[in-house]
């Protein structure tokens, strides 16, 4: 817990950047850190307790529930880009600010998307524990290039433009679906897929940058693996709800997918025995691509200065609020 008597801040996770914490106590905050991944009973509990000004919400959900456990509440500020964990009506009725961080963990993300198209077309998880075993390559082993291949982006925001960007100099063949009325960026030679149909049939790789919302929740359903080539590769690095893990495992099991590279779930953490854990065609990954030293200062210096600011009066940056 740090110092500081003037506000009540809690951080649903165990640690913050420093430059986060000093923003925080130059205004006179005092934090409250919690374990990671609280449960909704717990936020609720401790923002109750502390009669918190603010939830610096990174692993925990904040849900209506939390928002009525203190009167003083006045933001929710998000650790990251995503604001599915909030439940935003409920903020926008009782005149809470949600704000997030946009753009501060662009690159990472990024580069562990590309990083794992790379493991899967080189096989890297097998071909390493044939060695860890004793053993060696037999007559058939063999890797895949990427120069060639093509990307299917779903969804091109920050994220999705910056994979586009990483994955042209391997020789990958890149489209993207946006959200619907939103043109591509520029970001090299990207087309633009008419549909989610047109994307899937399009993509020897699937590459998930879109937002969590009702609308997405498992829009990559047993129909669309279908519709995706034969051995194509599914990559998800947004949120497991946007993939139905069920029908991802029959599809592997299948062998029409051939394989899957997962850093979201849609329950994190998966229970120990979740199959999908030890697939044998699962790269897995705990929800660390955007954890690096550099994002997680921006992640947290930006959601300090969002809370910083609404606590002593000021005006926000009108890109890191999403309600308010």
């Amino acid at each position: 817990m740090s110092s500081g008597t003037g506000f009540q801040v809690i951080m649903t996770s165990p640690r913050l950047a420093e430059p986060a914490v000093a923003v925080l106590e130059h205004v006179g905050c005092t934090i409250h850190y919690m374990a990671p991944y609280p449960s909704a009973q717990a936020v609720t509990a401790l923002t109750g307790e502390v009669q918190a000004h603010a939830i610096l919400t990174r692993q925990g959900p904040v849900t209506a529930a939390a928002m009525d456990a203190s009167a003083r509440l006045r933001i929710v500020a998000r650790h990251g880009v995503g604001v599915d964990d909030v439940d935003l009506d409920a903020a926008r009725v009782r005149g809470i600010i949600v704000a997030r961080a946009p753009g501060s963990n662009t690159l990472a993300v990024a580069e562990h998307t590309i990083a794992m198209i790379l493991a899967m077309a080189k096989d890297f998880r097998a071909l390493g524990e044939m060695i860890a075993t004793g053993n060696w390559r037999g007559g058939a082993t063999k890797v895949r290039d990427i120069h060639g291949m093509r990307l299917g982006l779903l969804g091109f925001g920050a994220i999705g433009r910056q994979v586009a960007i990483l994955a042209q100099p391997f020789g990958m063949d890149v489209m993207a679906l946006a959200r619907p009325g939103t043109a591509i960026r520029p970001a090299g030679r990207v087309a633009q897929a008419s549909d989610l149909d047109a994307l899937l049939r399009h993509s020897d790789v699937l590459s998930v940058h879109c937002p969590y919302t009702p609308e997405t929740h498992h829009v990559i359903n047993a129909a669309a693996f279908s519709a995706m080539q034969h051995g194509s590769y599914l990559v998800n690095t947004a949120r497991g709800g946007i993939v139905d893990e069920a029908a991802l495992a029959t599809a592997l099991d299948a062998g029409h997918i051939a394989g899957a590279a997962l850093d979201v779930f849609e329950v994190e953490p998966p229970r120990p025995d979740y199959g999908l854990r030890r697939h044998a065609k699962v790269l897995a990954t705990p929800h660390v691509s955007g954890v690096t030293d550099a994002s997680l200062v921006n992640m947290g210096l930006m959601a300090a200065e969002c809370i910083a600011a609404c606590l002593t009066g000021q005006a926000l940056p009108a890109e890191r609020v999403v309600v308010g």
